[in-house]
């Protein structure tokens, strides 16, 4: 008897646990796994007798019910899940959008990759690792194999001993291998921590009365001892936060903002080179510049946007550009250069001459600010000349005209253009 596995009236959308055939050859995760079980924020305990409408007791932690569509449609498989890297958070969503569709077996091999991922690869995220057992423990209790069900929750339930959903698997379980004593105490310990759970006092009544068939009137002295649930895991006693956890949730609040940002920050610097890369400048200047709602001091931006400008002709702005850079870096061999250039383009040569004169102070083995320097050199020499030389045309224009009559100084005027003097 102690080894059947029967099921258990009064549970999950069926009335137990599924008793269909699990999925054979499952390798089980071992090892010492330090990490917090967590409950979805802001559900119910998802149970009979308080479910909300299209919630299902056993749906995964970490997921939401599919609104509209089928559960492919309504489930981001690439969303980010905690702290996992995102081969890892996808095997969990993957497993979450499976169980949705009835593949159990098939969502428990998804959960387990990603408990093995993170074990192999030492990830410290005890809270996912927790969330990902607790989603495993689900897929055993549908396929029917309560024993590993229990051993999947009490691991949960070792690192976090008052989390709802593992206790309530785990007395789910217990009661279907017809260990009574244990799914009793395993109930009484969730409506210490949530007295409106429904299912757990049918459980209870129900199984009180099995004990006292089993064990007869002295049951309750050969019961394992209830634990005392504290009053910082009852949910019907929580009182408002204090300033501490508020303080705490606005600091974890702006970490993941910043983790977000970073990625986005990330993601459009890329496309900006790919766009480079590929000569589409202005697309490139487009993902730069949102790069730079993110970081607006980031130099390395500032000076690849000028290199667009550069390239678009857009000498004035690229200037700007390596203006920034340089108020930020002092020392940006890039931003010196690249404002050489733009000084180059707007013909100001004497500026982008003292620009290259920086760029090899800094660097005396750059080649190509060298031949900048030898050819801005030339274009200032030429520029100086022909200044000079209009100027003493004028000189001339102006001196004969303030000498001689009207009609001789029209003539020499012109015997001076014909003659190119």
């Amino acid at each position: 008897m102690g080894n059947s596995q029967k099921k258990a009236p009064g549970h999950g959308e069926g009335g137990g646990p599924h008793s269909q055939p699990g999925t054979p050859g499952h390798k089980r995760s071992h090892g010492n796994n330090t990490a917090n079980s967590k409950e979805v924020q802001g559900k119910s305990p998802a149970v009979n007798g308080n479910l909300p409408a299209g919630k299902n007791q056993d749906e995964p932690q970490g997921s939401g019910p599919a609104h509209s569509g089928t559960a492919r449609e309504s489930c981001n498989l690439d969303a980010p899940c905690g702290a996992l890297p995102p081969p890892l958070a996808r095997f969990k969503n993957e497993g979450n959008m499976l169980f949705k569709n009835g593949q159990f077996g098939d969502a428990l091999e998804k959960y387990t990759q990603a408990i093995d991922g993170c074990i192999e690869a030492g990830i410290d995220s005890p809270e996912d690792l927790c969330i990902l057992y607790s989603n495993r423990s689900a897929c055993y209790l549908k396929d029917g194999n309560s024993s590993d069900c229990i051993q999947d929750c009490t691991r949960a339930l070792e690192l976090h001993p008052f989390s709802l959903k593992p206790l309530l698997r785990r007395a789910m379980a217990y009661e279907s291998l017809e260990r009574y004593s244990k799914a009793y105490v395993d109930y009484k310990t969730v409506l210490q921590i949530d007295i409106s759970v429904q299912a757990a006092h049918d459980s209870v009544h129900r199984i009180t009365k099995m004990l006292i068939e089993q064990d007869g009137p002295d049951w309750r002295e050969k019961l394992p001892e209830i634990p005392k649930v504290p009053l910082s895991a009852q949910q019907h006693r929580k009182d408002e936060p204090s300033a501490e956890v508020l303080q705490a949730r606005a600091a974890r609040a702006e970490q993941e903002k910043a983790r977000k940002e970073e990625a986005r920050f990330t993601l459009l610097k890329q496309e900006g080179n790919d766009f480079v890369k590929n000569g589409q400048f202005q697309g490139a200047v487009d993902k730069y510049s949102e790069c730079l709602a993110i970081k607006p001091n980031e130099c390395a931006i500032y000076t690849n946007r000028a290199l667009c400008y550069l390239k678009l002709e857009c000498f004035a702005e690229a200037k700007q550009d390596c203006d920034y850079a340089l108020q930020n870096e002092p020392n940006n061999k890039k931003a010196f250069y690249r404002r050489a250039q733009a000084h180059k383009g707007l013909k100001d040569y004497l500026s982008a001459s003292t620009d290259l004169q920086e760029v090899l102070q800094l660097d005396p083995n750059v080649q190509e600010a060298e031949q900048e320097l030898e050819m801005v050199t030339n274009l200032l020499r030429e520029s100086l000349l022909a200044n000079s030389q209009g100027s003493i045309a004028v000189t001339r224009r102006d001196f004969i005209r303030n000498t001689f009559s009207s009609n001789t100084t029209e003539a020499l005027l012109n015997h001076a253009s014909k003659t190119g003097q």
